[in-house]
């Protein structure tokens, strides 16, 4: 699959996005150049879909019912977990690693398959055209983030605008920040019925889980605008959910999630405008 007539679909070791099939390597991965990321310290370095199942297992587990986090063992690249989100209409796969092997794909399919997968951001876009093709789903981005797109393929599909609502009671949001279509996953069936934020790292879950952060960029600690985080929050309003995921394993808001992010605004935003005392 990610090999083809027309070369090899090579992996950036730094972000694990996934290029479009060439004889040999990019000179350099578009999305690591970009201030959001770094080239790697060792330099730009690739890697195939190939050689990562030989070097990694999958690491499966439920977060809660209907809710399944897909990783690998050792982690790759970012680090990131993907989510399926089961529902009685359809399930999600929210957000996408660059492993996954025929363990990962077993197990999907005996949780009822993917009818349709969407993605926070580019960071996270890795091999999602093999997973694309290994379900048969869609691929839903936002069209704000086109020009991130390294391995262009038929089943993604550009959606614009706010929100996009999804089978099973789930909505998309366009919340941008951290990028321009950044996007989170609203599944209100979540957290025994009190609703669920899926963020990425669109809302970071930070080391105290109690608090989340915006940023533009996390590794190079570029912050975003107070004007901004506050456009973001504004647009969760009419959502109720009382549990927030992240990107990483343990990284979850597991109570009380929506007044988390209520706070951390306010938190980031006084600090931003009038700053904090010396204490």
């Amino acid at each position: 699959m990610e090999g083809s007539g027309a070369g090899v679909a090579y992996v950036c070791v730094t972000c694990g996005a996934q290029h479009a099939p060439a004889a040999a390597p990019p000179a350099e991965c578009a999305i690591c150049a970009d201030e959001r990321q770094y080239v790697g310290h060792e330099g730009q370095r690739w890697t195939t879909l190939a050689e990562l199942r030989d070097a990694h297992r999958a690491d499966i587990r439920t977060e809660e019912p209907g809710l399944t986090g897909i990783g690998s063992e050792p982690a790759f690249a970012i680090g990131q977990r993907a989510l399926l989100v089961e529902t009685a209409a359809a399930n999600v796969l929210w957000d996408c690693l660059a492993p996954f092997d025929a363990e990962v794909v077993e197990a999907v399919r005996g949780r009822g398959g993917i009818a349709a997968i969407a993605i926070s951001h580019p960071h996270y876009y890795t091999t999602m055209v093999e997973w694309s093709r290994a379900f048969e789903a869609p691929i839903l981005l936002h069209a704000a983030d086109r020009r991130w797109v390294m391995r262009p393929d038929p089943a993604i599909e550009l959606w614009d605008g706010e929100r996009l609502d999804l089978p099973g009671g789930l909505t998309l949001l366009r919340l941008g920040g951290h990028f321009a279509g950044g996007t989170v996953l609203h599944w209100p069936a979540g957290a025994d019925g009190r609703g669920a934020l899926l963020s990425g790292d669109i809302l970071q879950v930070v080391a105290d889980r109690r608090w989340v952060s915006f940023m533009r960029s996390y590794p190079n600690l570029i912050p975003l605008p107070a004007a901004k985080i506050e456009e973001m929050v504004a647009a969760l309003e009419p959502f109720e959910f009382d549990r927030l995921y992240g990107a990483w394993f343990g990284r979850v808001v597991a109570a009380d999630a929506h007044d988390a992010v209520r706070r951390s605004a306010a938190r980031y935003v006084e600090a931003l405008t009038a700053g904090f005392g010396e204490d």
